[in-house]
């Protein structure tokens, strides 16, 4: 009996450690499972399938049979005694993930904002799928040279514009068509509003033919203008100090003639100088050497090498071959180096084409009728055997104009090539065209004897005939010379001062905030004779 009671006693002990054991046990891996899913990323606390729980749970078998003594997180003690238990067991669980590489039953180790990412998990809302876009480049609406003045297509690309420069400098050479040039640059400084840098005390040249200096603009010693935007008015060119003017940014360009129709053309405009003042022709005075041509008397330089002059280089006469050689091509390299864009004025619309392109400017901004040019009476042409004596005579500015005459042709081959050329030339020529019907009484340009209105007459000068043109009667057209850009002349009654007061301005026309003035005492626009009285 005693025996008996003794067998029941050390059973019921032996079934109670059984039952520690494995609660223990199950403490052992549910605080690890409790550990791993703190460890989990915020957006997966949520129903997991039952595959992900076998993961889990086979883990934790895995640690589970490995001794207690090697896992000291697991222990059954307090963790208020041991100070260190978040660092160690951060370390036994960095430890555990190694060993679980080895180990068969093993899952793949649990990291932190990587633990089952894509997965399905149940009761998740599924996003939609939606098919994988590249991103779309956006293009600019199109448009032609006719209307986008401020975005031009590259030639290259059509979905890369360029953007029109603002901060110019054309060097203004004498004879070469440069004051239709200038002409352009004014109409389209004034319809954009930039600023020109002016000779000082109103001055029509920059103290020319002295060389340029910066203190020759207005407003730059009295500091009253920040920036410029174009300089082109004649001078005596500097690098050094136009640059002490214009921003870095800025684009050179001038134009250039054959000096043998520049030489012809130079000594009817200049005839009262000393050097031409003797002679009674420009044959005589090659002939005779230039013997009346004196370099240090003033003014002389317009008869001698005068493109060279102009970019401010030495223009006396080379003495012979090499030295012609060595100068020149110093006399070139100076140029290209300061100046990206060279025209010939012989291709006049050919180079307008070009400094479009060069610019970024639309066909309107560089449309325009000839300006201060010659009549046909007053022109001479010149033999075979003058020729040649011109290019001797002026053989700098001979090799000059060689050089970039061929460079000009290059340059378009490059870019453009000569069929799209051809093409804008045309478009070119045809809206000349269409401005002498819309604006010119005769459609072209007349001798100043018969230009009527007095303002609009062209300055003479020397033995030359400067041509003007006749604007059509103001009360003729229905549109205000539309598509120009609007002006305050081209209302009737503006010049005569006939009309006090304006109240209505509504015809069609190239809007010009410049001409058309807002008035704060007016709830609409009025243009600038709006306001006289």
């Amino acid at each position: 009996m005693w025996f008996a009671l003794m067998f029941l006693t050390v059973l019921c002990v032996a079934l109670q450690m059984l039952g520690v054991v494995r609660q223990a046990r199950s403490a052992k891996v549910l605080k690890l499972v409790s550990e791993q899913l703190v460890r989990m990323p915020a957006e997966i606390h949520r129903p997991i399938k039952r595959k992900d729980w076998e993961n889990i749970w086979s883990v934790s078998a895995a640690i589970a049979e490995e001794p207690v003594d090697q896992h000291p997180f697991i222990q059954r003690r307090d963790e208020s005694e041991n100070p260190h238990s978040e660092e160690r067991r951060e370390q036994v669980l960095e430890d555990t993930r190694k060993k679980l590489t080895s180990t068969k039953k093993a899952a793949p180790p649990i990291e932190a904002n990587k633990l089952w990412l894509g997965q399905e998990f149940p009761n998740q809302p599924q996003r939609p799928a939606f098919p994988k876009r590249t991103p779309e480049i956006k293009k600019p609406p199109h448009s032609d040279d006719n209307n986008d003045k401020y975005r031009v297509k590259s030639q290259a690309d059509n979905t890369v514009t360029c953007q029109p420069k603002k901060h110019i400098v054309f060097l203004k050479t004498h004879k070469t068509a440069s004051s239709t040039i200038l002409n352009i640059l004014y109409r389209y400084g004034e319809s954009h509003n930039l600023t020109f840098a002016l000779p000082l005390n109103m001055h029509s040249q920059l103290f020319y033919p002295a060389f340029f200096a910066a203190h020759f603009v207005e407003g730059v010693r009295t500091h009253s203008v920040k920036e410029f935007h174009v300089l082109c008015n004649h001078m005596r060119f500097s690098s050094q100090e136009v640059r002490k003017v214009m921003p870095k940014d800025t684009f050179y360009f001038s134009i250039l003639r054959n000096p043998v129709a520049m030489m012809e053309s130079l000594f009817v405009y200049y005839k009262a100088i000393t050097a031409f003042r003797a002679v009674k022709s420009l044959e005589e005075f090659l002939i005779q050497g230039g013997r009346s041509y004196n370099a240090s008397v003033p003014n002389n330089h317009y008869a001698r090498n005068i493109l060279t002059f102009d970019f401010g280089l030495d223009n006396t006469a080379p003495e012979n071959d090499t030295e012609l050689d060595r100068r020149s091509a110093e006399v070139i390299a100076a140029v290209e180096r300061d100046f990206p864009l060279i025209l010939i004025s012989e291709y006049f619309d050919e180079s307008v084409v070009l400094l479009k392109h060069a610019l970024c400017w639309s066909l309107d901004d560089v449309s325009s009728f000839r300006l201060n040019s010659r009549s046909e009476r007053s022109r001479r042409p010149l033999s075979a055997e003058t020729a040649d004596r011109v290019k001797e005579w002026n053989s700098l500015d001979w090799r000059l104009y060689q050089h970039f005459n061929a460079t000009f042709w290059k340059r378009i081959d490059s870019t453009l090539g000569r069929t799209k050329l051809q093409q804008e030339v045309e478009l070119l020529s045809a809206k000349r065209r269409k401005l002498e019907k819309m604006c010119l009484q005769e459609g072209g340009a007349v001798d100043p004897a018969q230009v009527q209105d007095s303002s609009l007459k062209p300055f003479q000068y020397g033995a030359a005939v400067i041509q003007g043109y006749n604007l059509l009667p103001l009360n003729m057209h229905s549109q205000l010379f539309y598509p120009a850009f609007f002006a305050a002349h081209f209302v009737e009654g503006v010049r005569t001062h006939s009309v006090k007061e304006f109240h209505v301005l509504c015809n069609h026309m190239r809007f010009s905030s410049q001409e058309v003035s807002p008035r704060a005492q007016y709830p609409y626009y009025w243009t600038k004779a709006c306001i006289r009285k």
